[in-house]
């Protein structure tokens, strides 16, 4: 699960490091040395979300000066850091700010933040746990410190601090979400299924929520419940495309081809530009009419024409498949040395065998060059023994 950047959730905390490094403009102006003046604009330039220009007052700042606060400096340079989303830069400042004295353990927050954006689970966690109490005041911490059990491998500590986080903040449904498909992922489709349930029924579930459940259980080759989540998604969202989509691929990957086509048939009334996907599983299926018909109202070319010859080669109609050469060559098809091979076919079938060797010349595939030279010894066949090709 991305996360934005911490500081965007911790206004309070982030308020008292600010407050913390922030004078007022008028006492800057009684300060007796520049470091600080610089320190306090930087401040400043913080608290109204100018991360770039905190960080241009802070190049001024003299680090060799002994009045100079350290701590304060290399806090608000981490935070400026992690107000531009540069995680690395921010680590160090932050890290910076701990050895030179930064006492607030707020620090911990945003520094857990930085080591969780470069992937740095371990320290993520640590971090989590030296800012004490107020990580127990943040569901996105929790998150963080279950994700960063989980990418450690570590599922029994990611799933309690999930439980942790429910029982925090029970009305925050990301804690049960992420749960469900750690689960899927685990293997443990029974409870899986419970708590998705739950989760969907409890929570203000979206479609974006129904799919992501219902693909994870068909992912997990899970097709009965998959089905069962997608169907009731269908009826609450008739119009999402993802949804029918999700469902139609789940009944064509247990072979059910023409459930799968029809539920794509309707949503092509949303979305035409499912025609294509329809009439393919349609041809799969062997209902090569049905096909054909949807086929008519493709609006891509290429895609169309490519389908019809393989449609009409399939319904045998080979004299309406070679009549679609001006179409190939006019859609730029013909470069494809399946189309080419698929036309001369259409052309030998109907006898018009010099067309057809005209084709089979511009073949240079290995397995199309093998069939081109069977197909050429078929037509000498037909040319002697034409009884035989009847």
């Amino acid at each position: 699960m991305r996360s934005r950047p911490v500081w965007q959730f911790h206004c309070l905390v982030y308020a008292t490091i600010a407050l913390s490094c922030y004078v007022h403009f008028a006492q800057a102006a009684d300060a007796k040395t520049q470091p600080t003046d610089f320190i306090e604009l930087a401040a400043v330039m913080l608290k109204d979300g100018h991360h770039d220009r905190a960080l241009l007052a802070l190049q001024n700042v003299d680090l060799g000066n002994k009045k100079t606060d350290l701590a304060r400096f290399y806090t608000l340079q981490g935070l400026a850091y992690l107000g531009l989303n540069d995680l690395e830069a921010a680590k160090d400042s932050l890290q910076q700010a701990i050895r030179n004295g930064q006492k607030d353990p707020s620090i911990f927050i945003y520094l857990a933040q930085a080591y969780f954006g470069v992937k740095d689970y371990k320290n993520t966690i640590d971090a989590i746990g030296k800012a004490g109490a107020l990580a127990n005041k943040d569901a996105t911490l929790i998150s963080l410190k279950a994700e960063s059990h989980w990418h450690l491998q570590q599922p029994e500590a990611a799933i309690k601090a999930l439980n942790d986080g429910q029982r925090v903040f029970p009305s925050d449904f990301r804690f049960l979400k992420r749960k469900v498909f750690y689960l899927v992922e685990l293997g443990l489709y029974q409870e899986a299924v419970r708590l998705g349930r739950e989760y969907l029924t409890r929570s203000k579930a979206t479609a974006a929520d129904y799919a992501a459940f219902g693909n994870a259980l068909r992912l997990s080759r899970e097709y009965r419940e998959a089905v069962n989540i997608l169907e009731v998604a269908r009826l609450q969202y008739p119009s999402d495309e993802m949804i029918a989509k999700l469902l139609a691929h789940t009944y064509l990957d247990q072979g059910q081809l023409n459930s799968a086509a029809f539920i794509l048939e309707q949503a092509t009334l949303l979305n035409p530009a499912l025609q294509a996907e329809a009439a393919e599983i349609y041809r799969r299926a062997g209902r090569l009419h049905k096909a054909l018909t949807l086929n008519e109202s493709i609006g891509d070319q290429k895609v169309k024409f490519k389908q019809r010859l393989s449609i009409l080669l399939a319904l045998r109609q080979f004299e309406r498949a070679a009549n679609m050469e001006s179409s190939l060559y006019r859609t730029g098809l013909l470069e494809d040395q399946d189309v080419r091979y698929a036309l001369a076919y259409a052309l030998f079938s109907s006898r018009r065998f010099a067309e057809a060797n005209k084709h089979l010349d511009h073949l240079k595939n290995a397995e199309l060059f093998r069939k081109a030279t069977e197909l050429r010894r078929l037509m000498e066949v037909c040319k002697t023994e034409p009884w035989q090709c009847t």
